[in-house]
């Protein structure tokens, strides 16, 4: 398709629309708690191969396919960014390119010395 996971743009880093899929390629986890904590994982690794952390976020976004987990998806959220305090946006969309996904997450960091 030709994408990148992360760009960095000056002193900002840009992280894709990130689905729940394992480094191994195998089923995404069943839970909405689950997908988050593992889209975070995989957002963490590319804010540090861009020389970012989790703690520069200042902005998340994230894609729902049912509105009835937004509370397990805020729970992994929140453990992740609860002192980070990025501004969020979540909203519920009517599907994603693999059914088995219940979400995707993107996020926006800001690099101090750029």
């Amino acid at each position: 398709m030709g994408y990148s996971r992360a760009v960095v743009a000056g002193n900002t880093v840009y992280v894709a629309g990130t689905a729940p899929i394992p480094a191994d390629g195998g089923d995404p986890p069943e839970g909405a708690y689950e997908q988050t904590k593992l889209c975070l994982e995989i957002v963490r690794g590319a804010l540090e191969r861009a020389g970012a952390r989790l703690e520069d976020v200042v902005r998340t976004c994230v894609y729902l396919t049912d509105p009835s987990v937004f509370d397990e998806m805020a729970r992994a959220h929140g453990e992740v960014f609860r002192d980070i305090r990025p501004v969020n946006t979540t909203v519920t969309i009517a599907g994603l390119v693999d059914p088995r996904w219940l979400l995707e997450l993107e996020a926006i960091a800001v690099l101090e010395d750029a």
